[in-house]
């Protein structure tokens, strides 16, 4: 067994805060102008719910908040987040345990499979499970489907970070006489702290705004119901009321994220260069990895597939629109790369003070771009429809305003993968550019850039796909006469016509499909041994 010293262990890690997390340090006032201006419109809807609850007084909100329904549906939106987040962080972690650190047989194919249920959006996932399966319906349907569609948030950034982790301080503790599970526990697992966390945090923050895949499980949750009350009576007290809840639910996501993330730095400073790390071989335990990750795909990949395609198979005997198809996946496409690029730029200001600045200010600008994405989609609409109407109305019904929507709803996307690129990349190389004369922009274009790319590819990737089949949001804020994929398809599958709706989520999987090749490139870059 190699025996690694103790020095060269602790230079792996760096935690005790190098000149990034030094306090007094001042912050950047361009970069910093940005951000809070970034932070501020992110902060459009928080700001609608707490003036209309302050407007309604706390007789009437109160009235509304403590009734028997509200408790039932907290009790619903909260075990089903948990449940997920679970179930998500042990799948997510441990497939990409199997895949980056064993002999697992087949691993380049799983390492693909394994990110392509992303392109297949959670609604879709429902549809076809319900389709196939009318029963579906109630918690363990809801709990076992938004696992199969979101467990992929955790499996990217944890598989991608231990990709880039150094083996020294595994070997470390193999050498003083840990086992495979203890080491896993007490050194490679605190590694993977802040992807597990991040990848966590992103599928709280789905399902607490998740509307289309609940509504058709007939499970109500409090989007469910902000979407009912909108759409019944318009009810904005109520609504406002249970969206003012569904915020004080993502506080507490944030802040929990925040305190089990703590302050350590995990980017590698000391001497020396990092090497591979030598495979797990997994023996007799092949067959059964094997067996279970390939359930998991089938579950996750193979159901929805098989679906679509015998509704493709029913419902063309019926005709399809091709015109329409043709519009409505132009103007998905069109959509998803606008929204994608400006969220992505947006997001860098923010992710690189919250890691190479860090402090109360940097912290709190980062924490703002989360609360909007826990909102559904219809509040985050009609916040901006209300700000646009009162101070600028020439932006009603444009696609910058749609556009500055997805941004508010699919930041913390961009954010988290953008925000473990910078943390696993040392500070040191910019303050070498520094003192070499290059200036900020040109160690931002030439160094960090550079650096976080797969971080910036991933991010943007991840927004597109939800940008591409975003619901709620696109129906009240898009261009009059504007038509998705997404809309079309909720039109068709509302009033159970499976086989019409089949063709616009077939395509909504496809051109989904090249954003998730770009999720797994970088996994790929590097040969899986």
């Amino acid at each position: 067994m190699t025996r690694v010293d103790q020095p060269a262990a602790r230079d792996v890690l760096d935690v005790a805060g190098s000149r990034a997390s030094r306090p007094g340090r001042r912050y950047p006032v361009g970069v910093l102008t940005v951000g809070v201006v970034v932070a501020l419109v992110m902060l459009i809807p928080l700001a609608f719910i707490v003036g209309y609850t302050i407007e309604i007084g706390w007789a009437q909100g109160s009235a509304l908040v403590f009734r028997p329904r509200v408790g039932e549906l907290l009790w619903n939106t909260v075990r089903l987040m948990v449940g997920a987040m679970l179930a998500c962080g042990v799948l997510g972690t441990a497939a990409a345990w199997l895949v980056e650190r064993t002999s697992l047989p087949g691993r380049r194919v799983f390492s693909v499979l394994l990110v392509a249920p992303l392109a297949i959006p959670a609604f879709v996932n429902s549809y076809a499970w319900v389709s196939l399966v009318p029963s579906a319906s109630g918690y363990g349907s809801a709990l076992l489907i938004v696992t199969l569609s979101y467990f992929p948030f955790v499996y990217l950034p944890v598989a991608a970070t231990l990709r880039g982790l150094d083996p020294a301080l595994d070997e470390t503790a193999h050498s003083l006489g840990h086992g495979a599970l203890r080491t896993f526990l007490r050194s490679t697992l605190p590694q993977l702290r802040p992807a597990l966390l991040g990848g966590c945090l992103l599928v709280g923050l789905h399902l607490l705004a998740e509307f289309g895949a609940l509504q058709m499980l007939r499970f109500p949750t409090f989007t469910t119901a902000i979407y009912d009350q909108y759409r019944s009576t318009f009810s904005g007290p109520a609504a406002n009321m249970l969206a003012g809840v569904l915020v004080l639910c993502c506080l507490v996501l944030l802040v929990g994220e925040l305190r089990l993330r703590g302050r350590a730095r995990y980017a590698r400073t000391g001497g020396g260069a990092a090497r591979p790390a030598v495979r797990v071989r997994l023996g007799v335990l092949s067959a059964p990895a094997v067996l279970l990750l390939a359930a998991l795909v089938a579950l996750a990949l193979g159901v929805p597939l098989v679906s679509l395609g015998y509704w493709l198979a029913t419902g063309s005997s019926a005709g399809i629109d091709v015109d329409l198809l043709l519009r409505t996946t132009g103007t998905s496409i069109g959509l998803g790369l606008l929204g994608a690029l400006v969220t992505t730029v947006a997001a860098i200001p923010l992710a690189w003070l919250s890691i190479r600045h860090r402090g109360r200010l940097s912290t709190m600008l980062e924490r703002a771009t989360y609360t909007g994405s826990a909102l559904p989609g219809i509040v985050v609409a009609l916040a901006l429809v209300t700000v646009a109407i009162r101070l600028t109305p020439e932006l009603y019904q444009t696609t910058g305003l749609l556009v500055v929507g997805y941004g508010i709803l699919f930041m913390p996307r961009a954010m988290v993968s953008i925000r473990a690129s910078l943390a696993q990349t040392p500070p040191v190389l910019e303050d070498v550019a520094a003192a070499l004369g290059s200036g900020r922009l040109a160690t931002l274009r030439r160094v960090t850039l550079p650096l976080v790319a797969p971080g910036l590819g991933a991010g943007a990737a991840l927004v597109f796909l939800a940008v591409v089949t975003e619901l709620t949001a696109t129906l009240l804020l898009a261009p009059t006469g504007t038509q998705t994929l997404a809309t079309e398809f909720w039109s068709q599958s509302s009033s159970i016509a499976y086989g019409a709706a089949a063709p616009y989520a077939a395509v909504m999987v496809l051109i989904s499909a090249p954003a998730t090749y770009l999720l797994t490139r970088q996994l790929r870059r590097e040969p899986l041994g």
